[in-house]
């Protein structure tokens, strides 16, 4: 027989796992979360989970006393996850998850003095499209530090991997050195 059903044992039940017609959803696990700090989560058979929230420096600790935290056990067919600040989990068959949240950090002195050297000195350097592609990002980062006194996670990951890797002109300026460990402090801070 061909019906996607098993076929009943001699007690009426079927063999293992229920039966489910091929006509009926397929089943889809769920989501364990443990400690849930922001984000969003969804399951079923056309779950979506979307996280837009802009979130200042760091998430609360979890609740229980700094250890590490407990995962809940793992649910079939689905996904687990200890601790969840922020982001987007979806689990099912047409399941979709968008983070498209923002993280911003109060950036203390240090940097905007470190930024504002840099400025300074490429300047100094011949111009490109590179050089000038990381003068107006840092300005833009400079503008934000200025108005709101924060930054935005995903500008300071953009500087750093410009500055860090060596691949522009101005990575080779003592003065991205000192902007690079200035963000790279501070990303470590915020975690």
């Amino acid at each position: 027989m061909t019906t996607g059903m098993r076929e009943p044992e001699e007690d009426g039940g079927a063999a293992g796992t229920a039966a489910v017609p091929p006509s009926a959803p397929s089943p889809s696990g769920g989501i364990s979360v443990g400690v849930l700090t922001g984000g969003a989560v969804a399951a079923g058979e056309g779950a979506t989970a979307e996280d837009r929230a802009q979130r200042v420096g760091r998430s609360a600790p979890p609740p229980g006393g700094g250890g590490p935290p407990v995962v809940p056990p793992a649910v079939p067919g689905g996904i687990s996850i200890g601790v969840m600040s922020g982001g987007a989990a979806a689990s099912g068959p047409h399941a979709k998850a968008l983070d498209a949240g923002t993280t911003v950090l109060d950036a203390p002195p240090e940097l905007r003095a470190a930024m504002a050297t840099l400025r300074a000195q490429l300047h100094l350097l011949s111009p490109s499209d590179e050089t000038s592609d990381v003068d107006a990002r840092l300005a833009e980062a400079e503008e934000e530090i200025e108005a709101t006194g924060q930054v935005r996670r995903s500008r300071l990951q953009w500087l750093r991997e410009r500055l860090d890797l060596g691949a522009t002109a101005a990575a080779a300026l003592a003065s991205a050195a000192a902007v690079v460990q200035q963000i790279t402090q501070l990303l470590g801070r915020q975690g």
